[in-house]
C-alpha cells in the first residue's frame, strides 16, 4: 500500500507539484512511522515489509526492482559525503540494518539483520556485521525468492 501512495507522491514530485507528495509523506510518517520523501526512486516490485514500519530512506536514495527492506532499516547519507545509497535490483536489507553513505549494495545481495553498510557490496554477496563484512558469495541459482516475504 505504501509503495503505491509513493508512486503517486513521486509522479507529483516529478511535475513540481509541492503540497501534495509532502502531504503523503506526512501521512505516512505518522500512520506507519517510515520516512520516505517523495524525491526517492523506488522500482517495481520493491517491497517495504510492515509498510515500512521504523524505515528511513534518505531523499536521494535508488531502490531498484523487487529490492526487500525490512523494517527500521536506515538507507541514509553519511557525514562529510555526498551521495546516498542505491539498492540494487533483488537485493534483500536485514531487519534493523544501516546501510550509509553513497554506496551500491549489489544485484540479489543481502544484507544481514543489524549490520552497518559503510562499503559497497558486490552482487549476490551475503554480508553481516558492524562494519559489514563479506561471508559469502551466492551462485545466482540459489538466491531466494522474497515475492511472498
Amino acid at each position: 500500500m505504501i509503495v503505491r501512495f509513493h508512486a503517486v507522491a513521486n509522479w507529483l514530485w516529478r511535475m513540481h507539484i509541492p503540497l501534495i507528495p509532502w502531504l503523503i509523506k506526512v501521512f505516512y510518517r505518522i500512520a506507519f512511522g517510515v520516512v520516505l520523501p517523495p524525491s526517492v526512486r523506488l522500482g517495481r516490485g520493491v517491497i517495504l515489509s510492515y509498510q515500512g514500519l521504523g524505515t528511513v530512506i534518505h531523499k536521494d536514495a535508488v531502490i531498484e526492482d523487487r529490492a526487500v527492506i525490512s523494517t527500521g532499516v536506515t538507507i541514509g547519507g553519511r557525514g562529510g559525503r555526498t551521495g546516498a545509497p542505491v539498492i540494487c535490483e533483488g537485493a534483500l536489507i536485514g531487519t534493523g540494518a544501516k546501510v550509509l553513505g553513497p554506496i551500491t549494495v549489489g544485484k540479489f545481495a543481502s544484507v544481514g539483520a543489524n549490520s552497518v553498510v559503510i562499503q559497497d557490496v558486490p552482487p549476490y554477496a551475503v554480508v553481516v556485521g558492524v562494519p559489514a563484512r563479506l561471508v559469502r558469495i551466492n551462485r545466482p541459482e540459489d538466491i531466494p525468492d522474497y515475492s511472498n516475504y
